[in-house]
């Protein structure tokens, strides 16, 4: 059975009702000469990666660094920071989240309250649905959160004390000590949420399939519609190898640019 992770499936029409046969590049060609949705959904998915992750990471670094003190219950608090990102993504989630930004969610009934009436709702309104689903996968960042604060706790205590001594204020304390010698973390971090952000689907599934006018069309969705809606396996596979490739792409340029903002330690001192 042909496969549609299976590379030289890309290369042919199968569609699940017929034998497949060799097409070529035509898939290829396809997509990205004659199909609109390809692109409307690639546009989405990088708009969609563009707000996501950096809002994500630097709601984790801001959670982070809260925590990364002497407070008490902080155990508790990492866990209930933590939570979402176990179960952000699921199914129930992402229904709760149509219900409360829905036509009768609670959203609109606290505008209403306020006497601000709106027709359309967060998720119905082209304008406003990729917002309501980037707001839900900000909320995600318990991941992030708990690496970045295991970094905070191997940055010594000593260098803070002594930028304290010679009148370092906080911003100079976390421009000049923190954020440099979190930079490896934030690389790590940069590099995972980009490939999840690429990988989005259930929120859009759930919440807007896709819609309104395909503004949350997600490309991983389109992916989905085209295999399992269309039957055209070959299609979807050539898609799911354009897909690995955009994502080693994204890998390579972000490693490519470490230098200019990475810094690393070494035995003869910081790099």
């Amino acid at each position: 059975m042909v496969r549609i992770n299976d590379s030289g499936s890309s290369y042919t029409d199968y569609n699940l009702l017929n034998k497949p046969s060799f097409i070529g590049l035509s898939n290829y060609t396809r997509m990205f000469f004659a199909d609109e949705t390809f692109w409307k959904s690639l546009r989405v998915t990088f708009t969609y990666v563009l707000f996501l992750v950096p809002l994500r990471l630097i709601f984790a670094l801001l959670v982070a660094m809260l925590l990364n003190s002497k407070r008490k219950f902080l155990g508790v608090y990492r866990t209930l920071f933590y939570i979402p990102s176990i179960v952000g993504g699921s199914v129930a989630v992402s229904v709760v989240w149509k219900q409360l930004f829905g036509n009768d969610g609670v959203a609109m009934a606290l505008l209403a309250l306020i006497g601000i009436e709106q027709k359309v709702s967060f998720v119905g309104n082209p304008a406003t649905a990729l917002g309501t689903i980037i707001a839900l996968g900000v909320w995600q960042f318990g991941s992030s959160m708990l690496i970045f604060l295991a970094a905070l706790k191997q940055i010594p205590a000593s260098l803070y004390e002594s930028a304290m001594i010679d009148g370092a204020n906080r911003w100079v304390r976390f421009s000049k000590i923190t954020l440099p010698m979190l930079t490896p973390v934030v690389l790590f971090n940069l590099i995972l949420q980009v490939i999840n952000g690429f990988r989005a689907f259930t929120e859009s599934f759930i919440i807007t399939q896709g819609g309104p006018m395909d503004s949350t069309l997600f490309y991983v969705l389109n992916l989905y519609r085209r295999a399992f809606t269309y039957f055209d396996m070959g299609y979807s596979s050539a898609m799911a190898w354009v897909l690995v490739l955009i994502i080693g792409i994204m890998t390579l340029l972000i490693f490519k640019t470490q230098s200019a903002w990475v810094h690393y330690e070494s035995k003869g001192g910081r790099s």
